[in-house]
């Protein structure tokens, strides 16, 4: 069996469009976007680290305070 040749294409606001159809400026914004995408799940990660950091620090900060009388 042929493998068929499929072109890429993009999907946004469930319209399709042919990434072929595209023009170099709409490239170019999509590669935007996706630059943009991969560095907002980077610093999400980042985040998550950071806020797991903090807690750590929380925890370990609540144990060495004096208790309450």
């Amino acid at each position: 069996m042929a493998k068929e040749n499929q072109e890429a294409k993009l999907n946004i606001d469930g319209n399709e469009y042919k990434m072929s159809d595209l023009s170099d400026n709409a490239k170019g914004q999509l590669q935007g976007l996706q630059a943009a995408e991969a560095e907002m799940k980077r610093l999400n990660i980042q985040l998550a680290l950071v806020q797991t950091a903090r807690n750590a620090y929380m925890h370990a900060l609540q144990d060495e305070l004096p208790a309450i009388k």
